[in-house]
């Protein structure tokens, strides 16, 4: 009996070794990685041009818009009833006009943005699992998360940026 508690003293202490093994954990700064990426200030210098388009057309549609209520406010008393009635639903149809070009100009960046950022998050998430495999880090987490408390691992923000070729 007491070679059998012995023996469970031992293999616990085996198990007990194997489960206490330390982890590598590092830290990345994701944010500093990408804004230095040349493919994601591109995406963003072309992501700004198009909204910045987009803007301007609508700017253009509600200038326009607003010039026409204030001729139509300045005409009221000489024009009919059914004439006043007619321009303001005509006011009504341009305001529609307008918020379904900004609907439209919001959903046009969402599906821009998916596009241009897709290849630069698997360009960065390769890059990660490349320098997670190669120095043995069990997890990598966003230096800048507030979902952690303690991070006091090694930071791979140099590693993935050599690996990436930036600065």
């Amino acid at each position: 009996m007491k070679k059998l508690s012995v023996l469970f003293a031992a293999v616990m202490m085996v198990v007990s070794v194997g489960m206490a093994k330390a982890q590598k954990i590092a830290t990345l700064d994701v944010m500093g990685v990408l804004n230095a990426m040349p493919e994601k200030k591109k995406a963003d210098a072309d992501l700004k041009t198009f909204l910045d388009t987009k803007q301007a057309e609508i700017k253009k549609k509600a200038d326009a818009a607003q010039t026409k209520y204030q001729q139509y406010q300045t005409e009221a008393p000489k024009k009919t009833a059914d004439e006043n009635a007619a321009r303001e639903a005509e006011m009504k149809k341009l305001a529609e006009e307008i918020q379904q070009m900004q609907d439209k100009a919001q959903k046009d960046l969402q599906a821009k943005q998916d596009v241009a950022f897709g290849p630069v998050e698997k360009k960065l998430n390769d890059a990660v699992e490349k320098v997670a495999k190669a120095n043995g880090y069990d997890y990598i987490m966003d230096a800048n998360s507030t979902a952690f408390l303690y991070k006091a691992g090694p930071d791979a923000t140099a590693a993935v940026k050599k690996e990436l070729g930036v600065q």
